[in-house]
């Protein structure tokens, strides 16, 4: 296929064989990573884990840079470590009393 692609574009442009070579390589170089990008997406979505593995929280955290909230909802053990946003760990916000 290469090679006739190579032909054809040399017989009507009279091009380089050595570039028409490289084009076609970089052309089909770029649709094999293109499908793969698009295969990758559309890949179904991961079942979701078995009943038990996580439980019901309502834990609110706070990052204590820029103030940003995230209220955690399902959490895999009884206290969770504290997400991280603008690079540090969030501060616990939800008395103790609540857990």
């Amino acid at each position: 296929m290469l090679v006739v692609f190579v032909a054809g574009a040399w017989w009507l442009t009279r091009a380089s064989p050595l570039a028409l070579v490289v084009a076609a390589a970089a052309v089909w170089f770029t649709f094999k990573v293109g499908f793969a990008m698009l295969g990758g997406l559309a890949q179904p979505i991961p079942e979701p884990p078995p009943a038990g593995e996580l439980r019901k929280v309502k834990i609110m955290f706070r990052c204590s840079i820029c103030g940003t909230e995230v209220r955690m909802t399902n959490a895999n053990d009884q206290m969770p470590e504290p997400p991280r946003h603008c690079l540090e760990d969030m501060d616990l916000v939800t008395p103790i009393d609540d857990l």
